[in-house]
């Protein structure tokens, strides 16, 4: 019997036979809380309850198959992430296989080998830390983005906007699907610094003097301060983004005067992004720009603001851009996830 504060790991071992589950026991007991069962209704009752962090399972079990019980929890959502692993005599390339299409993360054969089995339940419950410790990331900077958007007038909505319109940019520039996600969930922390901006001057109405000016530009390097250094991934790529959104491709920009290509991609990227969301965005200050006007003004700035380059690309994808700018225009629902 566990004790309340016992961490191991819990797994969920499912196999109709008395002799295959003892099995098991003994090659995972000492390192993981177990639950057993001997069919695939039970199995479904203790996934759901008792949310296992993996489940092994037998294929060929009377009444519910491994591969009907497996199709059953992928199609739930309080049990779809699970990972599922299936144990079975069958070892067939087609048994195989098909594990696979209804959802299972790796596939062993009987007999046995303890060493195999331990193994593979090691490398799967990494796999979901690896991914739970990315979506706390991803969390986590979502969140950052969110503190910076209760200091300044502007909304989620543009923060949405102005992120999925870097990763079209991104794509048509050459990113990889990867790469252009990565920017997508890093672009929202472009403007985190504005944090640190005392609010008589981040929400001064009018315009603001040299000395205000002067300290609103620091909001980029507080951005970098905040987000900290990273060798690679999510938040380096967000560094990056913070501290260079507000270079110009003629070396007028701030706060390191670059220019050209020594500034970022990504920063030159969610500059056009955020520029152009800017201009079409209404705010308490300003109306918004028609999209013919903010297309004209990124034309005149290109090869002074902006990539010259990057502004055609963006251009390029105006039927998409539209289609982001309809679809999360202001006072539409935002949903988990957007």
């Amino acid at each position: 019997m566990t004790s309340a504060t016992d961490q191991r790991p819990q797994l969920l071992v499912v196999d109709d036979e008395p002799v295959n589950l003892q099995v098991l026991r003994q090659v995972l007991q000492e390192d993981y809380r177990l639950l057993f069962a001997r069919d695939g209704i039970k199995a479904l009752e203790l996934a759901e309850r008792e949310r296992p962090e993996l489940i092994l399972l037998d294929v060929m079990m009377p009444g519910m198959t491994g591969y009907e019980v497996c199709e059953r929890l992928k199609g739930m959502p309080a049990t779809a992430a699970i990972p599922v692993i299936f144990v079975s005599a069958l070892s067939d390339a087609q048994d195989e296989t098909r594990g696979f299409e209804v959802g299972a993360v790796d596939y062993i054969t009987k007999p046995l080998s303890p060493p195999v089995v331990r193994a593979r339940v090691r490398t799967h419950l990494s796999l979901v830390r690896v991914e739970e410790l990315r979506n706390t990331r991803l969390q986590i900077v979502q969140r950052l983005g969110l503190a910076a958007e209760y200091k300044d007038n502007e909304t989620g909505l543009h923060v949405i906007r102005m992120s999925h319109y870097s990763r079209v940019l991104a794509l048509a520039a050459g990113f990889s699907e990867r790469d252009a996600e990565e920017l997508l969930n890093a672009a929202p922390m472009h403007d985190v610094g504005k944090i640190g901006i005392p609010d008589a001057v981040l929400r001064k109405p009018g315009k603001l003097d040299a000395e205000e000016w002067a300290v609103m530009r620091e909001h980029a390097q507080i951005g970098a301060q905040i987000i900290g250094e990273h060798s690679s991934g999510l938040l380096h790529m967000a560094r990056e983004i913070a501290l260079s959104h507000h270079e110009k491709w003629d070396g007028s920009g701030y706060p390191n005067g670059l220019a050209g290509e020594d500034i970022p991609l990504v920063g030159r990227i969610v500059a056009i992004a955020d520029v152009f969301d800017a201009l079409t965005s209404e705010r308490p200050y300003k109306k918004a720009w028609s999209v013919e006007a903010a297309v004209e003004l990124l034309r005149a700035e290109a090869g002074r603001h902006f990539d010259p380059q990057l502004v055609e690309l963006f251009l390029t994808q105006l039927p998409v851009l539209l289609e982001i700018k309809a679809r999360w225009a202001e006072g539409a629902a935002v949903r988990p996830g957007d």
